[in-house]
């Protein structure tokens, strides 16, 4: 699956489900990685602290409003994928979408535990955010998409059975 711990998007519909072209949530990926090693190099301070809550709101608006508020959804839409060939390939938005809010917990424990002083709590929880946009990035891998998926498989599996 080619989708990200961050963001997307060319929306489409097909069967009444929301679909995101595959090539936003990779080039939002890129981005997050760079501003969270950006957070995670300048630690606690103003920088890192101010890059952190940047991008703890652009998981927020992905994961709770949606991934066409997404901040690099909005830039990939208007900037990047204009310069592009159109969309050939779209997946459904749920699974990346799921991944925003893995990021927003994990961007979410990193910023509290920065502005508390519990540094080194603060360090992991962006670590992890980062390994997962840089995935995402790199190998067109989405950890979050990937939990989505195993979670759908797991609780569909635990629905009673009709004859």
């Amino acid at each position: 699956m080619s989708t990200t711990s961050s963001t997307p998007v060319v929306t489409e519909q097909s069967c009444g489900r929301e679909q995101v072209d595959v090539r936003g949530p990779r080039f939002g990926g890129a981005v997050t990685t760079v501003v969270l090693a950006v957070a995670l190099v300048a630690g606690p301070g103003p920088l890192g602290t101010t890059l952190l809550a940047w991008q703890t709101l652009a998981f927020a608006l992905g994961a709770l409003v949606g991934l066409q508020a997404q901040p690099y959804g909005i830039l990939f839409r208007r900037v990047v994928r204009p310069r592009l060939g159109p969309a050939t390939e779209f997946e459904d938005a749920a699974p990346p979408r799921f991944a925003q809010a893995v990021g927003l917990v994990f961007a979410v424990v990193g910023l509290v535990a920065y502005l508390v002083g519990a540094t080194l709590v603060g360090q992991v929880a962006v670590a992890m955010a980062l390994a997962a946009a840089f995935l995402n990035a790199a190998f067109g891998f989405c950890l979050g998409c990937e939990m989505y998926l195993l979670g759908r498989r797991v609780l569909g599996s635990r629905r009673p059975r009709t004859a």
